[in-house]
């Protein structure tokens, strides 16, 4: 059984993994509407890999003999003031969610929870390539700028992502 303090933050970490799914949809959405379906797609397959996340945990908690309690999550802002914009939240965003995992990662090898420290290890891991990637995308953003052509580059290229479940289901 999986001590009260891990599960709670598994609980919040459930959440904040189905909210980054809205956030990134709500940008997904705005991209979409702004005409860059590339940027929408990358925006989208991100939305699913947060959804896997939380349900990866969330079935890691019923695993361990804990009871998942789904809380609200609040709705994402709509709009944006342009692609730069959307990626230097995705940063941020991910950022925070960096922060996140790495208190269960902390807790867990407090309470030596060695189960937890090495299931939240993968996600460790895993935000490394998640903060990489936005930084990569947010730096060729501002070196495109305003060249709409090089823009029209980056999209199109971004349109070439595929979702692949990160657990293999």
């Amino acid at each position: 059984m999986i001590k009260e303090t891990i599960s709670k933050l598994l609980n919040e970490q459930v959440n904040a993994e189905y909210y980054s799914a809205y956030l990134y949809l709500s940008m997904a959405a705005y991209a979409d509407r702004a005409g860059y379906k590339g940027i929408a797609n990358w925006l989208h397959v991100q939305a699913k890999e947060e959804m896997a996340h939380g349900t990866r945990i969330f079935q890691y908690m019923l695993e361990r003999g804990a009871l998942p309690s789904l809380g609200g999550i609040k709705a994402p802002p709509a709009s944006y003031s342009g692609i730069t914009e959307i990626f230097e939240k995705v940063l941020a965003h991910e950022q925070g969610v960096t922060e996140s995992i790495n208190r269960i990662a902390t807790l867990a090898e407090q309470e030596k929870d060695h189960a937890a420290y090495q299931f939240i290890s993968w996600y460790v891991s895993e935000q490394v390539e998640e903060e990489a990637s936005a930084e990569e995308l947010l730096t060729r953003v501002k070196l495109i700028d305003s060249h709409s052509g090089l823009l029209f580059n980056l999209d199109t290229a971004l349109a070439s992502r595929v979702f692949t479940d990160p657990f293999g289901r």
